[in-house]
């Protein structure tokens, strides 16, 4: 004999929807990182580059234009010769500092740590 049970959907946890929306964004490799080095001040893109090992240039002119869609970084054009281009936080992007500096902290006391500047653990 078999016995049916019934499951309510609705009665299961769900992950808070502020949480998804963040994790869409900062969750994705590179982002955070770039979000960090942004959070010590402004920067020019060959900064960025420099300050995020391995990363590519594409990969980063894609992380900052989602960043960028999202509010969360401000493109500034410098007038040349040469032309610069300069990325800063919005007010928006200036307050995750907190989150990030909570998040560094529990990595650092609950995450092995990884290979060298950075890379994934194995």
């Amino acid at each position: 004999m078999t016995v049916e049970r019934s499951h309510d959907v609705g009665a299961c946890k769900r992950v808070d929807g502020g949480i998804s929306r963040v994790f869409q964004l900062l969750g994705k490799r590179w982002t955070g990182p770039i979000v960090a080095v942004l959070v010590e001040g402004p920067a020019h893109f060959a900064d960025l580059r420099r300050a995020v090992p391995g990363i590519s240039e594409r990969m980063l002119s894609d992380r900052l234009s989602e960043l960028g869609t999202a509010g969360i970084v401000v493109r500034e054009v410098e007038e040349g010769p040469p032309l610069r281009v300069l990325y800063r936080l919005t007010e928006s992007g200036a307050a995750l500092e907190p989150a990030l500096l909570a998040l560094g902290k529990w990595a650092e006391e609950h995450l092995p740590e990884g290979g060298a500047c950075g890379e994934p653990l194995p």
